[in-house]
């Protein structure tokens, strides 16, 4: 663990069943999770190649996903080995070479004391928590690639909070909050510390703000991780998908209910339509009157 506090780059050859992986993308700007899950394999969660985070702007494309979909996308041939498992989106199961996608291999470290934690300065390469066993990290992700793990989306379930659910089994129960990745809790800290407005009444020095800076930073990032949250609940993978399916079945029902209002509406607003181009066509064309009599 004390070479992690440099490092967490691994060997391939030193992987585990039910480790939890990530590589670097884009500089190290951010990173890609997923679940080895043995014979160099791998279980990730993404959105659809080059949409990672859906704004429908240029950061789609830039922020790419790890999908097989992503690797055998333009004119390279599928891969050999994964090619025939490619998925748009979702839970997929990929190689590692695909996973990595030309970067290295990263290992994401679980159960680190508050000392370890606080210097690896940047988020979502540990957490505090405490990891389960291999089998049933390997169980939940497979289970996952079967049925699913709701929709994406980078701030509340993205491929981090995947990864983080396969090992531990805690879910955040707040609704109003960051989910549980690392990644983005390190941002919400920084943003937090650098924007808070009672900085400039702490210190009159550039040293002595750069000092509360940094403990604010650390406090956010700390009461922000998985392993202390109070609002995070150990929930059967069994009981996630049943709930994901219900939520899903509601929404669709509603759905379908508004598009049957919209319908009607429309229907309605049409007959109404009819009836008053009938009346203005009898006031401008009144029936003739019979004058032979």
């Amino acid at each position: 663990m004390a070479a992690g506090l440099l490092s967490n780059r691994v060997d391939r050859e030193d992987l585990a069943v039910g480790d939890h992986i990530y590589s670097w993308r884009a500089a190290y700007i951010y990173a890609h999770h997923g679940i080895y899950i043995g014979d160099e394999m791998v279980i990730h969660f993404t959105r659809a190649a080059g949409h990672e985070i859906g704004t429908g702007t240029f950061l789609d494309s830039f922020l790419f996903s790890s999908s097989p979909a992503a690797s055998s996308a333009g004119d390279s041939p599928p891969c050999q080995r994964c090619g025939h498992l490619v998925r748009p989106d979702g839970v997929v199961m990929s190689c590692l070479d695909c996973f990595l996608h030309g970067g290295s291999l990263y290992l994401f470290h679980y159960g680190v004391s508050p000392a370890f934690f606080l210097a690896k300065a940047r988020g979502g390469t540990c957490t505090l928590a405490a990891s389960d066993t291999g089998d049933a990290v390997a169980h939940r992700a497979r289970y996952l690639l079967d049925k699913g793990f709701g929709a994406y989306s980078l701030f509340k379930n993205n491929c981090e909070d995947f990864a983080i659910y396969c090992k531990t089994g805690l879910l955040v129960e707040t609704a109003f909050s960051v989910g549980r990745s690392g990644q983005l809790a390190s941002l919400t800290a920084a943003f937090s510390a650098v924007a808070s407005s009672p900085l400039r009444f702490l210190t009159t020095s550039a040293g002595g703000l750069a000092v509360v800076t940094t403990g604010l930073y650390c406090v956010g990032r700390y009461v922000s991780d998985i392993g202390v949250r109070r609002d995070a609940v150990k929930v059967p993978v069994e009981t996630l998908v049943a709930q994901t399916s219900a939520t899903a079945t509601a929404m669709e029902a509603e759905v379908a209910a508004e598009t049957s209002a919209s319908a009607m509406e429309a229907e309605v607003t049409a007959e109404n339509s009819a009836v008053a181009v009938a009346a203005d066509a009898d006031t401008v064309c009144p029936p003739a009157v019979d004058r032979g009599s």
